[in-house]
């Protein structure tokens, strides 16, 4: 079978993946720098193919809690948005978390906070590494460096969430989301029926089930020990996903005396940076993190004991630095390079923050 490669934006690559998932529903609300999303969803018209449906709601709070209604009955339902947007999703998201549904979210970071910049950026990274909304609940977040991974992770996306019953989130800066490359798009597979739907998911309030008992899916608790034995099962989920979900890519770590750690489009330079002090001798590697949670902090603490020193570089104030002194606790100096409002970094600034930090006395 010849592979279908498209070029095309990451934002529309999203699109694109979402159909040929099989994606029941999308629900979302304009916003640059990812209203192509919607846009291309609009244009490719998959109620008509594919039965899926495309709604552009009143607001982002819409939006979310109408993922919330299609998540409730089982289905494969998504949404997007951008940096402020998504901060009026998060007592939605917190909901989905609480009632163990299924999602897919995706965030195509611009610059903040408040309205900010359209200019990208990185500096969601607490909120969906941390929670962002109220109580103890985590998301599954995937962080694509390419186009190829904007559509590769709609489907990984999705099947960790119905695995784990948790949502997930695509968390791409705005360059990903913008940029333009050649992608090969995932075969497309049907969408499940409904007698499926009752099968793989028969938490869901798909009608009656049993003797006669209708589900209800809720995150409302008012019993506090019951509360407490929910909070208690999503924490053993977590520990389950910290156990087998990490992913990370490395590269040029074989010899490398000190490493950069860096996600996103920001690792791609990173990358270029390295190559270029390689050239000039300097034993440099890269560790780009895949899932900023579960986070890799083992591998992390791993790398620290047979290396001189960790850089970080993400265009916030040093929001995944934090993560990685934790992962070190002190074996080794950790310093962060960062640009903020859409300023992107290149190679040679990248360069010069590392020999500020690390070759000063050479």
């Amino acid at each position: 079978m010849n592979e279908e490669v498209k070029l095309m934006k990451g934002n529309e690559a999203i699109a694109h993946a979402a159909i040929r998932y099989g994606a029941d529903g999308y629900f979302g609300y304009p916003i640059t720098p990812q209203s192509e999303i919607l846009e291309t969803l609009e244009a490719l018209m998959p109620w008509e193919s594919t039965g899926m449906v495309v709604l552009q709601a009143e607001s982002e709070v819409a939006a979310i809690n109408m993922v919330y209604g299609g998540a409730s009955a089982g289905k494969a339902v998504m949404t997007s948005s951008s940096s402020p947007g998504i901060s009026l999703k998060q007592e939605g998201i917190s909901y989905i978390a609480a009632a163990e549904l299924p999602a897919l979210i995706v965030n195509c970071m611009r610059g903040g906070p408040g309205l900010g910049t359209i200019q990208p950026s990185q500096s969601d990274y607490f909120q969906a590494t941390k929670g962002g909304g109220h109580g103890d609940y985590h998301m599954i977040v995937l962080a694509p460096s390419t186009v190829q991974e904007m559509a590769d992770f709609v489907g990984l996306g999705f099947d960790l969430s119905f695995k784990y019953r948790t949502p997930s989130m695509i968390l791409a800066d705005g360059i990903v989301g913008q940029m333009m490359e050649k992608v090969v798009l995932p075969p497309a597979r049907p969408r499940r029926t409904d007698e499926e739907v009752r099968r793989q998911c028969p938490w869901a309030s798909t009608g009656k089930h049993g003797r006669g008992k209708r589900n209800v899916v809720t995150s409302l608790e008012m019993d506090s020990v019951e509360m407490e034995k929910n909070n208690k099962r999503f924490q053993e989920t977590y520990r389950l996903i910290e156990q087998n979900e990490v992913r990370f890519e490395e590269r040029f770590m074989d010899d490398a005396e000190y490493v950069i750690v860096a996600f996103g489009t920001v690792a791609r330079i990173c990358l270029k940076a390295i190559e270029d002090a390689r050239e000039q001798g300097l034993k440099i590697g890269l560790l780009r993190p895949i899932t900023l949670w579960p986070f890799p902090y083992a591998e992390i603490e791993r790398l620290s004991s047979r290396v001189k020193g960790i850089m970080v570089v993400e265009l916030n104030a040093g929001q995944m630095t934090e993560d990685v002194r934790l992962a070190v606790e002190g074996r080794v100096p950790v310093c962060h390079f960062g640009r903020f409002g859409g300023i992107v970094p290149n190679p040679t600034e990248i360069l010069e923050a590392f020999g500020k930090n690390f070759l000063k006395d050479k």
